[in-house]
């Protein structure tokens, strides 16, 4: 579900991304629905806390995790579109991924059959 922004919180603009909704929040940052601006492609963006990329080490650790997020190509993981690991408030854009969360899943349907989880986990086992 998308919530609205937050004003005086939460950005209009990150790089070249107009922020359109927050998608969700957690310790290390937020993820918003965004698109470039004057375009229709949608992306999910995450951002770093400001507070973190001030920390040491912090942003080499954010640019390892987007080195990391730029070697997987997997049908079952949101490829990486950009980033901006060096701008004021670090950022990463995916691929926007629409559906219910794995907790709604669970919450509504209970625990999934086994071929659920197995298959997309044997592939991505695979080399």
């Amino acid at each position: 579900m998308v919530e609205p922004l937050r004003y005086g919180v939460d950005p209009e603009r990150v790089g070249p991304y107009e922020v359109m909704g927050r998608l969700g929040s957690g310790g290390m940052g937020h993820v918003y629905l965004a698109r470039v601006v004057g375009g229709t492609r949608l992306v999910a963006l995450k951002t770093i806390r400001p507070e973190l990329s001030k920390v040491s080490g912090y942003r080499e650790r954010f640019a390892r995790e987007i080195e990391v997020a730029r070697s997987v190509r997997s049908p079952y993981i949101a490829q990486l579109i950009d980033f901006g690991p060096d701008a004021e408030v670090p950022w990463l854009a995916t691929e926007l991924v629409l559906g219910p969360t794995l907790a709604e899943v669970l919450a509504s349907h209970g625990p999934l059959p086994e071929p659920a989880h197995c298959r997309p986990a044997a592939d991505r086992a695979r080399p």
